[in-house]
């Protein structure tokens, strides 16, 4: 039996959601303990047995330093003598030695069986073969703080709808068949796929065993039946499709567990078309009730946080919400915990949903779920080039962004250039090298910077596709995307369709901010005799550009550097409405979407625009210095597109959402939107439809997503000062959910400035 498993108080559906929520908060509750803080999403990860654990220290995605739990005695292929282990044939061993050596996990009030307890990522001792140089690369990279993507893993979507149709046993005679005609060039890259399969095949069957024998101890005959069926269902699933809706979730769940486990993927797409005909089929024969549905989702959901899209347009641009639709939405408001729904928005897509999605929004407040601007995403997409037919098949498949399942290869939400980073640079030139410095001067500077920061960028990510495939190849991805085993080429290296490159620009309300702060004071002949400046050296007309460049160098030092810092905050704010600084932002993102698409990588490959930070605001801004929209060195920078907290002194939320539509970039990728709202504006259906009606005009304005918490400030406060009283607090931090306590107090501190400057 495993351990901190809650069993419910009856065998009934109400008390099983209570059983495993109760769990859910057993095995957080232990991660918190023993990892530390986590700025990144739940996953339903649970810890190995201690006899199993490993702690070791490791730096986490978002820059905080955490323990990170490993399972001993993994026999991991080294293939390198630096202790690597690289390519196909050492990759599938590896991976399939964790699986063997993975504990079981099955929970009898759990209708599923299964659960994440490592992240294989763990187990890459190096994140790059050292022999495949990109030295000449760093120091541009390092210089504009660009987040190459060299090395990164998954970010786009496999199509689970193969893996339903073919099973596990289909896909192991797919690769066999396939392995003989493209013999013998391909051979260890077909034999590190069948090690993954046959690897998952063995730890499905040893689940089915465990119940079995869990199911022979039980006194409870519904719990020995559960646990019965639990056996029965796995020991099919070990070789045969699902035929069941019950099998069907059990099927993904094994899928999204085993794709977290190897390289951190919860790309899960349209999990509503997926389940339809099992639904159908099993409603039509008297075999499947919506509870029974429900319930079964929200096993799945449990056990992994996958990124879920709900409606929206198929290829001909007709509405695909179905009463699927409607059961996953139930099934995580019954739930409680984190989980990452989007729910689609658009001209032609069900209101119903998006009022339910409101409501739900309101009675939990735990951030969930969230709200796609699908007509503006197709629109933007099909920008590049492709019909509205195969734009219209993009799902939500991650923190911001979509991808056609099983045939684009994206590395969404991985490449990233901070624009702070830019900024710095062609400021800190101007300042060192200009007699005459000026706002003219700096905007061509920051700009011919930008242009050799995507540059750059665009020369690491060919550097990425020529060799990923021969590092880390996406081994379980690819059994679920359309060519890789047709054509024995890993999905980063010729074995999809299409290649289309995300690039995120971070930081726009940081540089935007900053050059309306230079223009407004430096350059803006402001009086600051008010403000009592003149006594401490500031001319009467303003600050110059060598006052400037000293205050930003001594981070703001003493009363006169504070006082100066205070005033520069006083700068018009991206976010206000009609200001300086909300062109500076729409004329940055449009410079921005420029140069991304004003021609391929140098092999050729596509770039695809997008506004996004992630949980890097921490880690980004460590190494940019003092900014003159007076922030001090060190701090974090701005979050995605969203203006900076107290943009303005009544946070308007109509404002905010004018302000992030008008930077979209508008070719498929996203710049979310974060509102934070206070539980009164939801109290009753006038207060719903006005939210909903806010949803709809930031889309119509051309938004793109939206992310919402609602939060009053007293609780957010408390559970900030106390984490511990507010245990099950969830926030959507950004394109995640996590639990509020699991979040890093600096973290922690970005969410509560946004909550009370905005809800």
């Amino acid at each position: 039996m495993p351990t901190l498993l809650v069993q419910p108080t009856a065998f009934t559906l109400a008390a099983r959601y209570e059983a495993l929520r109760a769990t859910k908060m057993a095995h957080t509750a232990e991660k918190w303990q023993v990892v530390g803080a986590m700025n990144h999403d739940d996953w339903g990860l649970i810890l190995p047995p201690p006899d199993d654990q490993e702690i070791v220290q490791a730096m986490s995605g978002s820059g905080v330093m955490i323990n990170d739990v490993r399972l001993k005695d993994i026999p991991i292929e080294r293939n390198h003598p630096g202790g690597g282990s690289y390519g196909p044939v050492a990759v599938g061993r590896s991976f399939r030695a964790l699986l063997d050596r993975h504990p079981v996990y099955v929970d009898p009030a759990s209708s599923l069986a299964g659960a994440t307890m490592v992240n294989f990522m763990s187990y890459r001792k190096q994140h790059w073969n050292p022999d495949l140089d990109y030295s000449h690369l760093h120091a541009e990279q390092r210089k504009y703080q660009i987040h190459s993507g060299i090395g990164g893993a998954q970010h786009f979507c496999p199509d689970l709808a193969i893996g339903l149709e073919l099973g596990y046993g289909g896909l192991l005679q797919k690769i066999a068949y396939y392995r003989e005609v493209n013999a013998p060039e391909h051979d260890g890259f077909y034999a590190g796929l069948a090690d993954v399969v046959m690897g998952t095949q063995d730890w499905i069957r040893r689940h089915a065993e465990a119940a079995r024998q869990m199911a022979a101890a039980e006194a409870q005959p519904e719990v020995r039946r559960n646990l019965e069926e639990i056996a029965e269902m796995n020991d099919r699933l070990a070789t045969e499709p699902p035929a069941t809706f019950r099998e069907a979730c059990q099927w993904i769940l094994w899928y999204l567990v085993t794709a977290r486990m190897y390289d951190g993927s919860g790309a899960t797409g349209r999990l509503d078309l997926l389940l339809l005909p099992y639904y159908e089929r099993d409603t039509a024969a008297g075999i499947l009730s919506d509870d029974d549905a429900a319930f079964h989702v929200a096993c799945l959901l449990l056990r992994d946080t996958g990124y879920i899209q709900l409606g929206g347009p198929d290829a001909a641009g007709h509405d695909v919400t179905n009463p699927v639709s409607y059961l996953i939405l139930e099934a995580s408001h019954r739930l409680k915990i984190p989980a990452n729904v989007g729910v689609c928005v658009g001209d032609s897509t069900d209101p119903g949903l998006l009022k339910r999605g409101v409501e739900i929004m309101f009675e939990d407040r735990l951030g969930n779920p969230k709200f796609l601007g699908v007509d503006r995403t197709t629109e933007g997409f099909a920008r590049n080039g492709y019909p509205l037919e195969l734009s219209r098949q993009r799902a939500y498949s991650g923190c911001h962004w979509l991808a056609l399942p099983g045939t684009e290869y994206t590395l969404n939400d991985i490449v990233k250039i901070n624009l702070a980073a830019v900024f710095e640079v062609a400021l800190s030139e101007m300042l060192s090298e200009s007699t005459h410095p000026s706002i003219a001067e700096l905007w061509e500077r920051f700009a011919a910077h930008l242009r050799r920061a995507v540059e750059v960028t665009a020369e690491g990510i060919d550097f990425h596709l020529k060799h990923m495939g021969d590092v880390f190849p996406e081994l379980v991805l690819d059994l679920l995307c359309y060519g890789p085993i047709e054509r024995g080429l890993d999905a980063s290296a010729g074995g999809v369709d299409y290649y289309n490159m995300c690039v995120d620009a971070s930081a726009l309300a940081t540089v935007a901010d900053s050059f309306a702060a230079c223009a407004h004071w430096v350059e803006g002949e402001r009086r600051l005799t008010a403000h009592g400046l003149t006594a401490h050296g500031l001319t009467a007309h303003g600050l110059t550009w060598a006052q400037l460049k000293g205050y930003l160098e001594s981070d703001w030092a003493g009363d006169d550097g504070e006082r100066a810092r205070l005033l520069m905050k006083k700068a018009p704010r991206y976010g206000h409405g009609g200001t300086i600084a909300d062109d500076y932002a729409a004329r940055i993102a449009q410079l921005f979407t420029e140069l991304v698409k004003e021609k391929p990588t140098p092999a050729g490959f596509n770039m695809i625009p997008g506004l996004f930070s992630w949980a890097s605001m921490i880690a980004m801004g460590k190494e940019i210095g003092a900014t003159p929209n007076g922030r001090h060195a060190g701090g974090p920078i701005s979050h995605g597109p969203n203006p900076d907290p107290g943009f303005r002194k009544d946070g308007a939320p109509t404002a905010l959402a004018v302000a992030v539509a008008a930077v979209q970039p508008g070719y498929g990728n996203t710049g979310p939107l974060q509102m934070d709202m206070d539980p009164g504006l939801g109290r009753d259906a006038e207060g719903i439809e006005k939210v909903a009606a806010l949803i709809r005009a930031h889309f119509a304005l051309g938004g793109t997503q939206i992310n919402l918490n609602v939060m009053d400030k007293r609780t957010i406060l408390e559970a900030h000062k106390d984490p511990s009283k507010y245990p099950d607090l969830v926030v959507r931090v950004t394109g995640f959910s996590a639990y509020f306590a699991s979040l890093s107090p600096e973290f922690r501190q970005i969410v509560v400035d946004r909550i009370v400057s905005e809800g």
